[in-house]
């Protein structure tokens, strides 16, 4: 029989489930013995080092994109392109976009288990498709700055394609463009200032991933195609409102940095506040539902927005090695609670 490959902590956790089922009689001394004697440990994290072999090949690919630019003779040959028309380099992407997409969705039904190098081609072609769309702006919107209408034609683009091709990664993108779009369209609606309706970028953005986020749990699940991405929209809906929160928080509902500079930190405690609430409300639901997603984002940015007005009120007002002190005993007690809460979790399993 071939036996099941797992993870050192994964082996540990079905060994322990085993044992407990073992011992609310759920499962005999024979069947126990018999399931762990078909699971392994896996000798090596091959697919972690997939992973980040596949992520220095991207990054690797764009530093040497930027280093063709800063070669004298690549300069003096991109030179000679400077008269080619905007057309030719749109057309170009688009077969390059096409190429990968097409490598990408041939891999994926030939090669399904190799998830990262699909994903790397998809992302490939995700890069181009917007390179794409940026020449395409060049040459239909040489003398108006609403560039809006291209971003919804990339949202359309991303969409269809994450759809055909079954790809959360492409998804992203799509919502990646749709918050481009957002704050283009309103900042062209405002005549590029900087507040619309009243609202700057932080306020927009947050009532923005509000939106997205309650689309992701109440209405996409009705939409059948788009059900696969509903956990991908719920992370980075909540993304969207709590990083926009936090900076909210910080430079309130300005229209200028001349304007927030003027005012003191204490003026905008309000934003600080329910920044604080929304984080610690969304961690002690995901803690009550189980949803760790909920749980990991609240709690991250419940420490983040303590200690952002920690820093904020008492930096310029108590002396360094109060401020550190005070700091270190903080931490202390959030690694305390964290592991009492760590505890507890183990305790209640057994």
């Amino acid at each position: 029989m071939k036996k099941l490959d797992l993870t050192k902590q994964e082996k540990e956790i079905v060994e322990h489930a085993l044992d407990h089922w073992q011992a609310s009689n759920l499962l005999d001394v024979d069947k126990v013995e018999e399931l762990k004697q078909s699971i392994e440990e896996k000798g090596f994290e091959w697919k972690t080092l997939a992973r980040y072999a596949f992520w220095v090949a991207l990054v690797s690919l764009i530093f040497s994109v930027l280093s063709l630019f800063a070669d004298d003779a690549m300069v003096r040959f991109v030179e000679k392109f400077y008269e080619t028309p905007n057309i030719v380099f749109c057309l170009f992407f688009a077969g390059v976009a096409v190429g990968f997409y097409v490598l990408g969705f041939r891999n994926k039904e030939k090669y399904p288990e190799k998830t990262f190098s699909n994903e790397t081609l998809m992302l490939a072609g995700s890069f181009a498709t917007a390179a794409c769309i940026g020449f395409l702006g060049q040459v239909l919107d040489r003398t108006t700055s609403h560039y809006t209408l291209l971003f919804l034609l990339s949202i359309a683009i991303y969409a269809v394609l994450s759809v055909k091709l079954h790809s959360k990664l492409i998804w992203v993108f799509t919502l990646v463009a749709l918050g481009i779009w957002f704050a283009t369209e309103t900042a062209y609606h405002s005549n590029w200032g900087f507040k619309f309706w009243g609202m700057n970028y932080p306020l927009r953005f947050t009532l923005f991933g509000i939106l997205l986020t309650t689309f992701a749990v109440w209405g996409q699940k009705r939409i059948h195609v788009l059900q696969p991405f509903q956990s991908t929209s719920y992370v980075v809906g909540l993304l969207y409102t709590m990083i926009a929160l936090w900076c909210l928080s910080i430079f309130g509902n300005y229209s200028s940095f001349d304007a927030w500079t003027q005012v003191r930190q204490y003026h905008i405690l309000y934003w600080g506040i329910l920044a604080i609430a929304l984080s610690l409300g969304l961690a002690l639901y995901g803690m009550r539902t189980k949803d760790n997603v909920s749980r990991d984002i609240g709690f991250v940015f419940f420490i983040l927005n303590l200690y952002t007005r920690f820093v904020e009120y008492l930096w310029d007002n108590i002396n360094r090695t109060i401020f550190f002190l005070l700091l270190a005993v903080s931490f202390w007690f959030v690694g305390r609670w964290a592991e009492k809460v760590w505890s507890k979790g183990q305790s209640s399993e057994r």
